[in-house]
């Protein structure tokens, strides 16, 4: 059986300031929240990043579990309610084991349902910074019933509700087809890259420290940070699609093993490893090889696909702790993050 973890990355981005980043709410997404937190703390852990990006969900006991560990006294996390159902809180219920320290969480247009629970819950309550980009928009209680023929059907009972009363789920009120490609249009009506600060339609709520939050469909962070659009680069998307540059990594680090020997931490690989105009010329002659053509890319896009060669080859040699290490280090929300939680 290969483990596959929901906690991607756990470790000290900076002093006193932990990072954890959850990629699922699955059964053993809270126990390993648990020791990730109980690590960090024992390294002296005063704040925390907790990173909820491209996170599309899972079970929601997990979240709310997790939610109970930031939140204080018997606050509500979430409740349900649908018209033929009635409703239902979901509360803390025990003291939790970071109920003071500064918390950020950093989201995007692919963090869903369960990661929005724990999302809406932190921002309603004031206990947290919301950073990044406004989030899916899933909030839909389905219940399961089996057929005789060993099918089954799924119907929808109820909608999730944030403590606030702000609804989880985007509306579908414009037809199906349109609901589907709401994601889409964030990128095409430029929402991802400027912002939708001014777009608002949904009802506003107030937060009990005063702040102004939003319903209608998803979370809106309080800081919104644009999508980077380099990601969107012919060369790189070939790059990726092809796993050209997944293969050009795993070829040099079997290669060079004994150069990269030297560097114990990601840290040191992210301050000392410098790919050079050699490193640069062997990966266009790689890509060559796939009809990707990298000869005639600006030199921005060079500088972008030479900066993820130290995050790939971290990932090649400490997994994907070390690839957010590295990764880290010049992720725009990040960086904003850090210097949010630092005041």
């Amino acid at each position: 059986m290969i483990p596959l973890p929901s906690v991607d990355a756990a470790y000290m981005i900076a002093p006193h300031t932990g990072f954890i980043r959850i990629n699922k709410f699955a059964a053993t997404t809270y126990f390993e929240f648990m020791d990730a937190i109980t690590k960090l703390q024992k390294q002296g852990m005063q704040k925390l990043i907790l990173d909820l990006r491209d996170n599309g969900g899972g079970l929601v006991d997990q979240a709310t579990d997790i939610a109970d560990e930031f939140l204080d006294d018997n606050k509500m996390i979430v409740y349900t309610q649908g018209t033929k159902s009635g409703r239902m809180d979901y509360t803390c219920k025990k003291e939790g084991v970071f109920e003071k320290g500064k918390l950020v969480v950093l989201v995007n247009e692919s963090t869903a349902s369960a990661s929005e629970i724990l999302t809406g819950a932190l921002q309603d309550w004031d206990r947290a910074t919301i950073i990044g980009r406004r989030t899916f928009g899933k909030g839909l209680v389905q219940n399961q019933f089996n057929l005789s023929n060993g099918g089954a059907l799924r119907l929808t009972i109820a909608r999730y509700y944030t403590p606030l009363g702000r609804n989880i789920q985007k509306p579908y009120d414009k037809g199906r087809e349109q609901y589907e490609d709401e994601l889409i249009n964030r990128f095409h009506d430029g929402e991802v890259i400027h912002g939708d600060t001014t777009k608002h339609s949904g009802p506003i709520f107030k937060t009990p420290g005063g702040h102004i939050v939003y319903g209608g469909g998803g979370i809106t962070p309080d800081v919104f940070v644009p999508f980077d659009t380099t990601m969107q680069s012919r060369a790189i998307t070939q790059l990726y699609i092809k796993g050209t540059l997944s293969d050009y990594v795993y070829n040099y680090y079997m290669q060079h093993k004994t150069t990269l020997q030297p560097f114990k931490t990601p840290a040191e690989l992210y301050a000392m490893y410098k790919p050079g105009e050699a490193d640069w010329q062997d990966l266009v002659a790689f890509a060559h090889k796939d009809s990707v053509n990298l000869s005639t890319v600006p030199l921005n896009i060079k500088a972008d696909i030479m900066r993820r060669l130290p995050i790939l080859l971290a990932r090649q040699i400490w997994r994907n702790e070390g690839y957010f290490e590295v990764s880290n280090e010049n992720d725009a929300v990040v960086k904003k993050a850090l210097e949010l939680i630092k005041d």
